[in-house]
């Protein structure tokens, strides 16, 4: 069996009342084994309900989900072979690091002296030597995350289960620990489900990524995939930024944008379309034929400056890495598209 975690029209509903709307609606996909995929979606689109019924912290109305090849529908959390690691973490403020990580595998009935092996082996794994004796309260918040890491890698489940694991940390330290976790995902070939709202994360440590959307799947696919391709309106502007413009698609197969005209997909039928375009995909100069635009709004960035521009389009955004020639408010340019980060959308 190659599918670590499989959900067979999975629906979810919370009291007993059948007219009650559904949180997750008819919700089937896989997970390979040794690959990380998150689910990513707003607030209220079912993704923690999702992964709360693949822990057995909640049972789904309807469906199947397996584990490993294995029904877990009906089974309990501790009987599914599996770990989840909490937003919050969930240590325990009154034992030390290492009581903290060995915990689960002295309530299974693991010897003392394994346990203290066992838990000492996977803090060194992830970058916590001599850290044996403190208290979490005598942690930073990275490293209570890794404690946190550890305690659920410690009982070497074939499902590993994240949940916002990063949200209580800073941007610097988010980026350090993201980096963490796909490393040891990779190095151990861990099984993972990983729940986030944050898309830059979910492109960065994802395998494969399912969008939610109201209780359903938007779209599903690698992170290239969901960026460069999004199916909707919705997936296109909730995986990294995009302005959507109306757009007429011709006879001929191309679309046009205004004065521009680009590719449109294989089989586009002619008629009113959406264009999706990602700040980085506009190529700004300062002559020549495109898009005219006029600069009202300049911000530096460090290593890149960000511009809007009114045009007979409407307001666009658009992000410049050429540090040498700095545009000034007022200034007159013209806009292009690079094949890159443009998409062409249905109208819904």
């Amino acid at each position: 069996m190659n599918q670590g975690i499989e959900f067979r029209h999975v629906s979810k509903r919370y009291g007993n009342d059948a007219a009650a709307p559904l949180v997750v609606q008819d919700v089937s996909f896989a997970v390979r084994k040794g690959t990380l995929t998150t689910i990513l979606g707003p607030s209220g689109c079912g993704k923690t309900t999702t992964l709360r019924m693949m822990a057995g912290l909640e049972s789904a109305t309807s469906g199947q989900i397996f584990l490993d090849g294995r029904d877990v529908t009906a089974l309990g959390p501790a009987d599914r072979n599996l770990s989840m690691m909490f937003q919050s973490y969930a240590l325990f403020p009154h034992m030390d690091v290492l009581a903290n990580v060995g915990y689960g595998l002295k309530m299974s009935g693991v010897a003392k002296d394994e346990t203290r092996r066992r838990a000492q082996a996977v803090l060194h794994s992830v970058g916590l030597v001599d850290f044996d004796q403190r208290r979490p309260s005598e942690l930073s918040g990275g490293q209570q995350q890794r404690v946190a890491l550890a305690r659920a890698l410690v009982l070497e489940p074939a499902v590993l289960l994240f949940d916002e694991p990063l949200s209580n940390l800073d941007a610097r330290l988010r980026r350090e620990m993201r980096e963490e976790i796909r490393g040891l995902q990779q190095r151990l070939g861990l099984t993972v489900a990983y729940v986030t709202h944050d898309q830059s994360e979910a492109l960065a440590v994802s395998d494969h990524i399912i969008v939610m959307q109201d209780g359903r799947i938007a779209q599903r696919g690698t992170p290239q995939e969901l960026y460069e391709h999004p199916a909707s309106e919705f997936v296109a502007g909730f995986m990294g930024e995009a302005l959507l413009f109306d757009a007429t698609a011709l006879a001929d197969g191309r679309v046009a944008l205004g004065p521009l005209t680009l590719a449109g997909p294989p089989g586009q039928q002619p008629g009113p379309v959406k264009v999706a375009v990602r700040p980085e995909a506009w190529r700004v100069q300062r002559s020549g034929e495109g898009l005219a635009a006029k600069l009202v709004k300049a911000s530096y960035l460090g290593s890149f400056f960000e511009y809007s521009f009114d045009t007979e389009l409407g307001r666009v955004f658009a992000v410049s890495h050429e540090l040498s020639d700095v545009l000034r408010v007022g200034d007159g340019v013209a806009l292009n598209l690079a094949e890159h980060g443009v998409s062409v959308l249905p109208v819904r």
